[in-house]
């Protein structure tokens, strides 16, 4: 007699909670876990998705379907202000140089509109890519200061000219911000002793953000950029210093990823500075409009490796924020502002992300549904105090992780971006793989157990997540949630691994990251995962994205990257027209790739425009 597990519990659950036209697809689980592997048909199509699936491909291009165009907006190196120098392809620039020109390894995007056909793109640089930016093997104290110059952030202006959207050198909003621009932390954790050094007794200022992954947009028209793998440019010049248990949480290390940058400043040393880490792993609030402006450091959103901030506004007007925390094992958090967003006052509402209350996901299937609550990570509540290490509120955003484990959170498998569908209240997160799912705990040493929304152990492919705040209120503290989509290889594997009933051996992908919604409700998906078409992941090709529709689960292929490439970051223009797209590292660690300048060029990181080519609304 086969017993049922947990797992196929949950789906019949969600199947009588849920009506089966909506859902059984929705779900994407049924079919499988109930019994049967059929898989949607390839041919099938919705009004909502207009356009015909491409297959997959290991081109070193990009790859659209038929009746679309894609042109290169930006690239890695271009000059934002006139008097600079053009990008060399030998040395590929100086500090100086890099300082004023367009960073490396653009992430997350938002697209700004001034005036008809004339924008502003914000963009983040999320690090540097050394094998690429360095060509010699010693590093000179001017290439070190070229990496610092080439993370951050490029604020840029573009004009739509005769269809193509062309950068405006010397916009008066151009802007660059670096790891050593100066900026302000704001919030309760202000003043905390955790966050002061040598430099800034007080903790109140910081220079720089970096490891700047995905982004925000709020309504009031400012920018949210979400600093994620900062432990990597830290190092100590003791090999003997010891490291504290929330230092190591965090990923901090005596050697970081190769940049060096403690050997030319005191404040990336651990040895001298063991604060300055503390002092990043934020969401930072720029106004695009104003380039003189002081970004922000919200610490009233915590402090982890934040992926992206999807920003709300509940019915009753308080503004509420969706975060993962990319890392194996840790948590999604949502922060819910005190006051109000008052539609108008901009300054009023510009004040809103740094008092609120801060909630960390616990998922419950304990009663066979898929049920889940938000828990509250205030100082005195919930055992956050000081038997377990926290000496006020400060302490406790700025151990956001160590927070989330007192209260007992959900690990996860690896949190990404957060989307919010505009046309219900349903959420989505993309979690991208955990090959520790079921093998090992996470670096606070939780346990990472096989259920819930994270089913399969040692995950290679990563799923889609739901959740629908209950009475449809974003600030209610209970939520339902199943599986909108789980990726997997039908043609290498069956059961979990093959992935759930709407994916088929012709859209199959692996890792899904950046998830955004357009205006349609349509959902697009960005890949960032394994590209060698081999094994696990035979079929596959390049990462690429891939557009959904939500209300009957079909998902099509869009795009293909070009090789060793991430696709991220996405924005539109306001009449859907254009979809501006990241191209991310392309030939990464060593692969072949000459995108987007061709034979001979060394591989730029890169923001392209997609259009269609009889001037529709994109997907349409």
């Amino acid at each position: 007699m086969h017993i049922k597990t947990d797992f196929e519990t949950l789906i019949e659950s969600n199947l009588k909670r849920r009506s089966f036209i909506k859902n059984s697809v929705k779900l994407g689980l049924a079919s499988f876990v109930l019994g049967g592997t059929t898989s949607l048909a390839s041919s099938a199509t919705t009004d909502l998705l207009g356009f015909e699936q491409i297959p997959a491909n290991s081109l070193d291009t990009v790859t659209l379907p038929e009746g679309y165009s894609w042109d290169v907006v930006i690239r890695w190196g271009d000059p934002l202000f006139s008097g600079v120098e053009n990008f060399d392809q030998n040395t590929r620039g100086t500090a100086a140089s890099q300082e004023l020109s367009f960073g490396d390894n653009n992430d997350g995007m938002n697209f700004f509109l001034l005036e008809k056909d004339h924008g502003l793109i914000v963009v983040n640089n999320e690090y540097a890519n050394l094998e690429h930016i360095i060509p010699k093997k010693v590093k000179t104290k001017d290439d070190i200061l070229k990496t610092q110059a080439a993370v951050g952030l490029s604020h840029f202006e573009v004009k739509r000219i005769s269809g193509r959207w062309i950068l405006q050198k010397d916009g008066m909003l151009n802007r660059r911000i670096t790891a050593q621009t100066p900026m302000a932390l704001s919030g309760p954790a202000k003043y905390n002793d955790h966050l002061k050094t040598a430099e800034d007794k007080q903790g109140v200022s910081v220079k720089g953000t970096w490891a700047n992954c995905g982004q925000g947009k709020t309504p009031w028209g400012t920018y949210l950029t979400c600093e994620e793998n900062f432990n990597g440019f830290f190092a100590s010049s003791n090999d003997d210093v010891q490291l504290t248990k929330d230092q190591t949480r965090y990923g901090v290390k005596r050697s970081d990823w190769n940049y060096e940058w403690y050997k030319i400043d005191d404040r990336f040393d651990l040895s001298k500075e063991p604060n300055e880490p503390n002092r990043f792993g934020y969401v930072v609030e720029i106004d695009p409009l104003n380039p003189t402006d002081v970004p922000q450091k919200r610490t009233a959103l915590g402090r982890f490796k934040h992926e992206n901030a999807e920003v709300v506004i509940a019915d009753n007007n308080q503004v509420v924020v969706y975060m993962g925390d990319d890392e194996r094992g840790e948590f999604l958090y949502k922060f819910i502002s005190k006051n109000k967003y008052v539609e108008g006052d901009r300054e009023h509402n510009k004040k809103l992300l740094d008092d609120g209350t801060l909630y960390v996901a616990r998922f419950d299937i304990t009663n066979s549904e898929g049920y889940g609550e938000w828990v509250e990570l205030t100082f005195g509540k919930n055992g956050l105090d000081e038997s377990s290490g926290f000496n006020n509120q400060g302490d406790v955003l700025i151990f956001a992780r160590r927070a989330g484990s007192v209260v007992g959170a959900t690990t996860m498998d690896r949190p990404e971006w957060v989307a919010a569908d505009p046309l219900s209240n349903d959420v989505y997160c993309a979690l991208t793989n955990n090959k520790n799912r079921g093998k090992r705990s996470n670096a606070g040493g939780d346990s990472t157990p096989v259920g819930g929304p994270n089913p399969r152990e040692a995950n290679l492919y990563g799923q889609i997540l739901r959740w629908s705040p209950m009475n449809g209120d974003h600030t209610n503290h209970k939520f339902t949630w199943d599986l909108f989509a789980m990726a997997g290889n039908p043609e290498v594997h069956q059961g979990l691994k093959a992935g759930s009933q709407n994916i088929n051996k012709h859209n199959m992908f692996n890792s899904p990251d950046g998830l955004a919604f357009d205006s349609s409700g349509r959902l697009w998906i960005q890949t960032d995962g394994k590209y060698s078409n081999e094994g696990d992941f035979a079929g596959m090709g390049n990462n690429q994205m891939l557009c959904a529709d939500t209300n009957t689960g079909e998902i099509k292929r869009f795009m293909v990257g070009p090789v060793a490439c991430e696709v991220t970051g996405l924005s539109w223009s306001p009449d859907q027209t254009t979809m501006f797209v990241g191209i991310q590292h392309p030939g990464e660690k060593g692969r072949k790739s000459n995108f987007p300048d061709g034979e001979g060029k060394v591989p730029r990181s890169c923001i392209i425009a997609i259009t269609k080519d009889d001037g529709g609304i994109i997907g349409s």
